[in-house]
């Protein structure tokens, strides 16, 4: 990150290992062609010296610039200007750095002459190239930071999403189940204890599974076998339900929690649409590297528009989509099917199973 210690070492040491080797050239240019002097070595230790410090003071005001909050052009011609400034200054620091060497001679600058604009001109190469690179590497640094950011709220809202969906469809189901426990007590204290086993076991995947974002198949429909169980208890011989999960499909990866509203939206809605007993399926397999879930319940489907109160309203099936669509983007396939008096819910999900 712009800032960070890690950066400030690299921009130290690609800004002192490369004015070094641009010293180190020049001056094996004029040994090599035997014009090296001691005028010569002075001569460029002062322009090297006044090049660092110049792209120092560039440097300190890019810094103060937020590159991704300006134009293209804005940059560019800002830059320039910033390259024409620094080479008039370069071209004076270093005359002034020769003073020691070559005396008050070195000042001699006459802004008009042509020798004075060629030594403004050959500074404007190697400063706009160290500034196109200092901006390159900024403008990326700073879209990392973002993407970062992006990533980091993306995280966050799914971890919101998640714990909403489990806020909402708790409490109501946690208040039945207690009272049903509560009646179960003076009426059969066997049917009293299974339900608190079965409570326990869906409230602890609640709790576990809220540090991951995927869980195996295996864990989602063991806990959808609990909610049921307790269902089944609390409603008797008006609830049938069946599995039939695939050996292939129990180790795929899922989102945690992502089927509980529709085994949920089964049971609220079915009971009341269907002809009793409530007959609910829940089936997952593997066909062509793709994972078919089907949660199926007979009756009718009820629109959401209709469940102001129920725990698939619009927006809670607006996030089971959007936690999809984040999860699997372009990857998967959710549809609601109702034909011959049952109600189809069937998530497809492209896999990598067959690797």
């Amino acid at each position: 990150m712009i800032g960070s210690k890690s950066s400030r070492s690299l921009f130290w040491l690609l800004q002192t290992s490369g004015w070094l080797i641009s010293l180190a050239l020049m001056l094996l240019y004029h040994l090599v062609r035997g014009l090296y002097t001691t005028r010569v070595l002075t001569h460029y230790l002062a322009a090297v010296t006044a090049g660092f410090l110049t792209t120092l003071l560039f440097r300190a005001i890019y810094k103060k610039i937020r590159i991704q909050d300006r134009s293209i052009l804005w940059v560019s011609l800002l830059t320039l200007l910033f390259c024409f400034i620094g080479a008039n200054l370069t071209v004076w620091l270093t005359d002034a750095l020769k003073i020691p060497t070559w005396g008050l001679e070195s000042m001699r600058n006459d802004p008009a002459t042509a020798v004075y604009l060629r030594r403004v001109f050959w500074w404007l190469m190697p400063l706009a190239g160290w500034s196109a690179l200092y901006i390159g590497l900024k403008f990326w640094q700073e879209w990392m930071i973002q993407k970062e950011e992006a990533e980091k709220a993306r995280a966050l809202t799914q971890t919101a999403q998640l714990q909403l969906l489990r806020y909402r469809m708790s409490p109501h189901f946690l208040f039945n189940t207690l009272n049903s426990i509560r009646a179960l007590i003076a009426e059969n204290r066997t049917s009293a204890k299974t339900l608190v086993t079965e409570l326990s076991e869906y409230l602890r995947y609640s709790l576990v599974s809220k540090n991951y974002d995927n869980v195996p198949l295996r864990d989602e429909i063991e806990s959808i076998r609990h909610y049921f169980n307790i269902q089944k208890i609390r409603y008797e011989n008006k609830l049938e339900v069946s599995f039939n999960i695939e050996p292939e499909a129990e180790e795929f990866p899922i989102l945690s929690f992502l089927l509980h509203p529709f085994a949920e939206n089964a049971v609220k809605h079915g009971l009341h649409t269907s002809p009793l007993p409530l007959k609910v399926e829940i089936s997952a397999g593997v066909r062509d590297g793709i994972l078919r879930i089907d949660v199926i319940n007979t009756g009718s489907w009820v629109e959401p528009s209709d469940q102001e109160k129920g725990p698939v309203t619009v927006r809670g099936l607006a996030n089971v989509r959007q936690r999809l669509e984040d999860a699997y983007p372009g990857k998967h396939r959710l549809e609601i099917l109702e034909r011959e008096g049952t109600v189809r819910a069937r998530l497809s999900i492209v896999t990598d199973l067959r690797r």
